[in-house]
């Protein structure tokens, strides 16, 4: 009876258990479709406390999701770029037969201090704005094929910390990290970070590497500041081309870099909560060497 009794008493223990499990892998269904239904590819569930099998489709999961998203972001700077090239080839053959036009009347005697001056200085200066417009364009179109090389990741930051002397750096990855990148887009893209945080009026940049167990092909990096945060509305359109913020701005760098990034087989994207003391973060994939592998 005794047996019995224990046997009757586990087999409840492993009914409730099994229960659990069940409701905790419909948890997880359900929080992987609610992401892919609003266009969150970022999620990562965790691998804890499954059985190996289970564990193993978790870990395909949360990749598929990561392919997916990067493929998601190539082919929105795809789509951006066929839609601005066109845009920008009217542009220029509009703007630039005005702005050389306008430029010679501005130098007649009798158009010099005559009520037509201001109206044409306006004609002039908003034709070579849109002009600059084009020059910005194509410096995102036109990048060189990344010839890639391992690129010791250390070395180059602390050549960018000393670059940008004003900000406190703090700096948290192996001296001995080596990544695989083409080394001058790497550091464009190091720079226009390091310069956007310059411009939000940062004082402090951290970078430290973000533990990804289930990828051991790729280095993930946090780089944030503690400058101004990014507004909640601007943060869906931070990476479209040409959006801006600032006055002066192209709006370029920071989908110039993810561009870049993609190019080279990575990635760069706004982290979704910056991590302490820092107002914005955003998360940097990069290939690791097999030196580090």
């Amino acid at each position: 009876m005794i047996w019995i009794l224990l046997f009757v008493i586990a087999g409840v223990i492993f009914a409730l258990w099994e229960v659990r499990r069940q409701r905790s892998l419909q948890l997880r269904a359900h929080l992987m479709q609610e992401a892919i239904r609003n266009h969150d590819f970022t999620f990562r569930l965790p691998v804890d406390g499954l059985l190996p099998g289970e564990r193993a489709m978790q870990q395909a999961l949360n990749k598929l999701g990561e392919t997916v998203r990067q493929q998601v972001n190539q082919n929105e700077v795809e789509s951006w770029e066929r839609l601005t090239r066109v845009l920008t080839h009217e542009i220029m053959n509009a703007t630039a037969p005005i702005t050389s036009i306008s430029q010679s009347m501005l130098g007649r005697d009798d158009v010099k201090g005559s009520p037509l001056e201001p109206g044409i200085q306006a004609i002039f200066d908003t034709s070579r704005h849109l002009n600059n417009f084009v020059v910005n364009y194509r410096k995102m179109s036109e990048l060189e094929k990344p010839v890639l090389t391992d690129v010791p990741l250390r070395s180059m930051l602390d050549d960018v910390c000393k670059a940008y002397p004003g900000l406190t750096w703090e700096v948290i990855i192996p001296a001995n990290m080596v990544v695989r990148a083409d080394a001058g887009m790497l550091r464009q893209v190091l720079m226009n970070l390091a310069k956007n945080a310059v411009e939000a009026e940062a004082k402090k940049m951290v970078i430290q590497q973000i533990k990804e167990p289930s990828n051991n092909r790729q280095l993930m990096l946090y780089i944030g500041n503690d400058g101004l945060p990014i507004p909640a509305e601007n943060r869906q359109s931070l990476f479209v081309p040409f959006f801006t913020t600032k006055r002066s701005g192209s709006g370029i760098g920071l989908s110039l870099s993810r561009r870049m990034m993609i190019q080279q087989g990575g990635m760069l994207d706004l982290a979704e909560k910056p991590q302490s003391g820092c107002h914005t973060g955003f998360i940097l994939t990069i290939a690791l060497s097999q030196h580090n592998q």
